[in-house]
């Protein structure tokens, strides 16, 4: 009988301890995602300082001043969780997420570009609407739900291209291109399948008869959508590691086209006639035919200096949330788009 409270003792002290553990873990966590908060306020009420340099395309960094550099284009590319027909849309809320988000910087002067690869889950000042569309002002919320704030057209693609534009410092979005999730076999399997090598173990363990760890695949139709959109919500950080396989896949797809392209000169030319139909775009057809070429123009495979991805913190709650650095934002901003003032 002493045994069995004894066990029952000891039992109950280990739980106490892994309780009182939990409790100082998620206090931590807590108190490390108000700072972050704190942080992004207290930047955003300095950013409102400099509001009037912003407006006339400056920004300030270690004491200097830097100036919009006009041969480089900022142009937000979005992948929307939504099939079919992307129609406008009545309720608020309902336009779908914008589940994959990319800013190209397209350098005119010398034809070529990089991607900024921005986590979906990237907190931020986004515009708010009821149910009915009337606007509620703005709060700090995931920028995917920006867009489906709009009309899941080219109001929410206005809305994050704002969101979007507010979060890196004032920056001028110069256009927008958004498609859905039937566009990914489309671009997919115009270049004749993309392959990769299985790097991610959580869509390996999902899908363990298509995918395996270590293995080339050659992408191909339906095949592609679930490589490039699966993840596991309940896995914390799930999106930030499907964003770096969608980077291996954008790699891959682009070296691929490279390819085809060299084989047959029309490859871009029939990609761009496609995509016309299930593109949401405030681009002229040259305009974003230019980005396509400049992303093949640019040197060797695109390596991964070419895509940039964002530092920063993860803060699992009821949803996953990014806090990005943002220091290390601005350097890339400036950096990308922006030269030292004369």
């Amino acid at each position: 009988m002493k045994k069995q409270n004894m066990i029952r003792w000891i039992a109950g002290a280990a739980l106490g301890i892994a309780c009182v553990g939990f409790g100082i873990h998620a206090y931590y966590r807590y108190e490390e995602r108000e700072a972050a908060m704190q942080e992004m306020e207290a930047r955003g009420q300095q950013e409102n300082k400099d509001a009037e340099d912003q407006k006339n395309g400056i920004l300030t960094w270690n004491g200097k001043k830097y100036r919009r550099n006009t041969a480089m284009r900022a142009i937000l590319c979005m992948g929307i969780d939504t099939k079919g027909e992307m129609a406008s849309q009545v309720v608020s809320g309902k336009g779908g997420d914008a589940d994959a988000i990319f800013l190209i910087a397209e350098d005119a002067s010398r034809d070529q570009a990089q991607i900024v690869l921005i986590p979906r889950n990237t907190m931020t000042e986004i515009e708010v609407f009821d149910y009915f569309g009337e606007p509620l002002g703005t709060e700090t919320q995931q920028l995917t739900l920006a867009y489906a704030f709009g009309d899941g057209r080219e109001e929410s693609c206005e809305l994050t291209a704002e969101a979007l534009s507010k979060l890196l410092f004032g920056l001028k979005i110069d256009g927008y291109f958004a498609v859905n999730m039937d566009s990914i076999p489309y671009f997919n399997d115009a270049v004749g399948g993309v392959p990769v090598t299985v790097d991610d173990e959580m869509v390996a363990n999902q899908y363990p008869e298509d995918f395996k760890m270590g293995e080339t695949v050659n992408l191909i139709g339906d095949l592609t959508e679930k490589y490039v959109r699966f993840r596991d919500v309940d896995e914390e950080g799930s999106a930030s590691i499907r964003l770096h396989r969608q980077k291996g896949y954008l790699k891959a797809f682009i070296q691929k086209a490279k390819e085809s392209q060299a084989a047959d000169k029309t490859t871009i030319t029939r990609l761009v006639d496609g995509i016309q139909k299930l593109a949401i775009t405030n681009m002229a057809k040259d305009q974003y035919m230019d980005m396509g070429l400049a992303l093949l123009n640019s040197p060797d495979a695109m390596e991964d200096g070419d895509f940039i991805e964002l530092s920063g913190k993860i803060y699992q709650g009821k949803f996953e949330e990014f806090y990005p650095d943002m220091d290390e934002l601005k350097e890339i901003v400036i950096n990308l788009f922006y030269k030292e003032k004369a």
